[in-house]
């Protein structure tokens, strides 16, 4: 049998099973223990516990666990609750003021927990029935938390970063991804602020300012600043560290797990309630991770040794096309699995394939990392099956509907793809901060 007919029933299978609604690491785990039966016979089951073992004891991958902790710590720990009312003292006089507060919250959290769902439950709960009470409209509330929340896919700590440096050939160092996020992420948010604020002010309805009778005096909002000292001990704590090469980004990230704990301690919300769900939320998410990482290892060894990696390498290089062609090929592909996988999944499954390629093209395989993620935060918010449209309709109050949603979404997924673009043309912006590590 060809290899091209295994690469079309080896996918082929592993989408329909997605399509029937298998779970992503069962679908891949299946369809390899099957293929590797047919091809090389009942010897070849060995392929899925090597791997899984393998991937399991990276050192890389204990990062992500302590991220996953630190976010759901931050989440309990009451830190959004007095950003957002800081930020309401400050910006609630402007039109459009608290959507704006949201993404420069949704920013913030980004920087300080590494999961992008945290952000969107969070400000789901808290930013959007105040926006919604003071008449803001659906589209300018719902839309400014479903982007901020993608935010922290791409500004580090990011769980998706981290996987990609593991799963990527050649591998990348996980804190020149970091730092090669954090210019892309901070443009992206800048847009999307802007976005806000020039609509509002054209168009004053969508986002009214907050009646004078409501906004706080000088000497309350210098004294709601106090808010913002933990987080930026954290950032500072976590981020300063990978980059002054004083930690690993695995110790970095236990130094902000301990400081997601100290938050919590300090704005007196450290309790058993908020440990047992911080605890059981880790234990879900990392299962599942863990799961898909060892499943996609698996998956891609078998591919690997079929040879199909050097097959892909010299069939897109023998393509008398120009390079941009192929990449921007590549990522409309990132973006149909976008709509039907998860971010996790995604990463795992096509960075050992694609990451090879774009080298073989030469391109830069660190700004090829952050375009990749960049695709992952597009795909995050892209109907149908975009993961945080879902938590955002989990959190929000009745009388949001899914459509309304879906709708919202709109302006802010075209703003992501301009930040893309923009990013591809003037590669120095994901470039240059890693270029100045210690």
């Amino acid at each position: 049998m060809s290899i091209q007919l295994v690469t079309l029933c080896l996918f082929g299978s592993l989408f329909l099973l997605l399509a029937l609604g298998m779970p992503v690491a069962f679908a891949l785990g299946g369809v390899t223990a099957v293929f590797a039966y047919l091809l090389w016979g009942p010897e070849a089951f060995y392929i899925i516990p090597s791997k899984f073992l393998g991937i399991l004891t990276s050192p890389v991958l204990m990062a992500i666990p302590l991220f996953l902790l630190m976010a759901y710590m931050l989440q309990h720990s009451g830190v959004a609750d007095a950003l957002f009312e800081t930020l309401y003292q400050w910006m609630g006089g402007l039109r459009g003021g608290l959507a704006i507060a949201t993404v420069i919250i949704c920013t913030l959290f980004a920087a300080i927990s590494g999961i992008s769902g945290a952000a969107t439950v969070t400000m789901g709960v808290v930013a959007l029935p105040a926006m919604l009470e003071r008449k803001y409209d659906k589209t300018i509330a719902l839309g400014c938390i479903s982007a901020g929340g993608v935010l922290g896919i791409v500004i580090p700590p990011s769980v998706e970063m981290v996987l990609y440096s593991l799963f990527s050939r050649p591998h990348i160092s996980v804190g020149k991804m970091f730092f090669g996020g954090v210019v892309p992420g901070l443009i992206i948010s800048s847009m999307h602020i802007t976005y806000i604020g020039v609509r509002s002010y054209i168009q004053p309805h969508l986002g009214p300012a907050v009646p004078p009778e409501e906004r706080a005096n000088l000497r309350k909002k210098i004294i709601s600043l106090r808010s913002v000292v933990l987080p930026i001990i954290l950032v500072t704590g976590v981020l300063g560290s990978i980059y002054t090469g004083a930690a690993t980004p695995t110790e970095a990230a236990a130094v902000g797990a301990m400081g997601a704990f100290i938050c919590a301690t300090v704005n007196r919300r450290l309790n058993w309630h908020s440990v047992h769900k911080s605890a059981l939320g880790t234990l879900k998410t990392s299962g599942m991770c863990m799961w898909i990482a060892g499943m996609c290892v698996a998956f891609n060894g078998l591919y690997i040794g079929l040879g199909a990696q050097k097959m892909v390498i010299e069939l897109i290089s023998g393509l008398a096309v120009n390079p941009w062609v192929i990449l921007i090929g590549m990522q409309l592909t990132l973006f149909f699995f976008g709509m039907v996988m998860d971010d996790y999944a995604i990463v795992m499954l096509c960075a050992p394939i694609y990451a090879p390629v774009v080298a073989s093209l030469g391109f830069d395989p660190l700004w090829w990392g952050i375009v990749f993620i960049l695709n992952m935060q597009m795909a995050y918010l892209t109907p149908p099956f975009g993961f945080n449209l879902f938590y955002l309709r989990g959190v929000a109050p009745k009388g949001v509907t899914m459509g309304d949603i879906y709708r919202s979404v709109i302006p802010f997924v075209i703003i992501q793809a301009v930040g893309l673009a923009i990013i591809m043309v003037f590669p120095r912006l994901a470039l240059w901060l890693p270029g100045m590590m210690i």
